[in-house]
């Protein structure tokens, strides 16, 4: 009897661990990196909307992230909720003056965030930004930094690791 007890919850168990380790691999992946320079071709870039920082999803996917990467808030504000995509708080035509700032940096705007849409980590919830993609080591974001406060158009900027995260539930 008492090796009939320690089968069935050896059993139990490997059925628990498989489970979760089965349903942990299905939910959220890291892919590739971001496509951060907007002159270099990037295949994922099609799946995106312009203002966004796209990256490799590959396919069948629910929650997918992005590998890390260094980025800059240039300008922010926080918004009621998550936003409201219908009127963003940064328009298209402000990003894209910014991004001829940085002609090899993609310059990116979050002005809302639901299902399917990008959201960037290493911000404060609730915030509307136009970020820049800095770089994928610390060193090129630093290197970067010191071009963007060049400017002497953004203030109080610093690099931040960020990952791109989009929830399709």
């Amino acid at each position: 009897m008492g090796t009939v007890k320690i089968l069935t919850a050896l059993f139990c168990i490997t059925v628990v661990v498989g489970l979760c380790t089965s349903a942990s691999g299905q939910t959220k992946r890291a892919i590739r990196q971001v496509c951060g320079d907007p002159t270099a071709k990037c295949a994922a870039a099609e799946n995106f909307q312009p203002y966004d920082l796209a990256f490799e999803t590959g396919a069948d996917w629910v929650i997918v992230q992005s590998k890390p990467f260094y980025g800059i808030v240039l300008k922010s504000v926080k918004v009621p909720d998550w936003g409201d995509c219908a009127k963003p708080s940064f328009p298209e035509s402000e990003r894209l003056e910014i991004q001829e700032l940085f002609p090899k940096n993609k310059v990116f705007a979050q002005n809302c965030v639901e299902p399917g849409t990008n959201y960037y980590t290493g911000t404060a919830d609730k915030t509307a930004l136009i970020g820049v993609f800095a770089g994928n080591t610390l060193r090129e974001a630093n290197a970067f930094l010191k071009k963007v406060q060049a400017t002497g158009k953004f203030k109080n900027v610093r690099v931040r690791k960020m990952r791109i995260e989009i929830n399709g539930t």
